[in-house]
């Protein structure tokens, strides 16, 4: 993936219900603060369902798929602390393993064992598939996004919140998300990636959920390109273990113990 040649180129559950359960009409004669105070809980208690505050590692296999071609399949390693450092080991296939993905804050560098210096990387670059690199070096909606509430929906049975998300600047992943979210239970149900033009780049569903340090959590994220129909990647993870990593690690004179 990281080819040389590449890179060279519950605020009150009270207040949640009555607004999801105002008319319209009523719901938006709130005051903004009051509005963006309630959103901003849902999509803390959303990130929380994704991924521990905690320091934890994860591995995740991701298969990525387009009609024609055969799927690409890759395995990484992240650990992760209070979703502000990060770093995504490659270890499969064999030979890429060594390269590491390093995240502090918004920025992100990579670091391969034949390249002495660490080399830049937006978060909005392609990792592989349809996975960008913010997309599994910083899942942290809630601190990358201004969110509001946009709609009600109701899916199979069921009441969603979907949540706009716009970006706090450009160097985040993406300009503008979709967010649907369970009010009841704060799990989200699938999400819509825009770009800086507002173009819809594409979606991803989160699935299989299962009890992993101490919460429900999706463990399945199918993301589908909205633009090439049938190119997909599957993200498959496995279980989160919760550690306890201190600062150093995340540092660039410790990756070169880990490399």
């Amino acid at each position: 993936m990281f080819s040389l040649s590449f890179l060279r180129s519950r605020l009150a559950v009270g207040p949640i219900v009555l607004a999801l359960t105002l008319p319209p009409a009523l719901a938006c004669a709130q005051t903004p603060p009051q509005d963006d105070e309630i959103a901003r809980s849902i999509l803390e208690k959303s990130d929380e369902i994704r991924f521990p505050k905690e320091g934890f590692q994860v591995d995740i296999n991701i298969a990525s798929s387009a009609p024609g071609r055969e799927p690409e399949l890759r395995k990484y390693r992240v650990l992760s602390k209070g979703n502000e450092n990060t770093l995504v080991m490659i270890l499969e296939p064999a030979s890429e393993r060594g390269q590491i993905m390093l995240m502090k804050g918004r920025d992100l560098w990579v670091f391969m064992p034949d390249i002495s210096q660490p080399i830049r990387l937006g978060l909005a670059q392609r990792l592989t598939g349809e996975v960008a690199n913010g997309d599994l070096a910083r899942s942290n909606f809630s601190g990358d996004y201004t969110p509001s509430r946009l709609r009600t929906d109701k899916i199979n049975g069921e009441d969603y919140l979907v949540l706009e998300l716009i970006a706090v600047d450009r160097s985040v992943t993406y300009h503008r998300v979709l967010l649907w979210v369970n009010p009841s239970n704060f799990r989200p149900l699938k999400a819509e990636f825009y770009s800086l033009s507002n173009r819809l780049m594409k979606t991803c569903s989160y699935e299989n959920f299962a009890d992993m340090a101490g919460k429900r959590r999706p463990t399945r994220l199918v993301m589908e390109d909205a633009l090439r129909p049938g190119e997909k990647s599957v993200l498959e993870y496995g279980q989160i273990k919760l550690r306890d990593l201190p600062d150093k690690v995340f540092s660039k004179d410790y990756l070169k113990k880990l490399q």
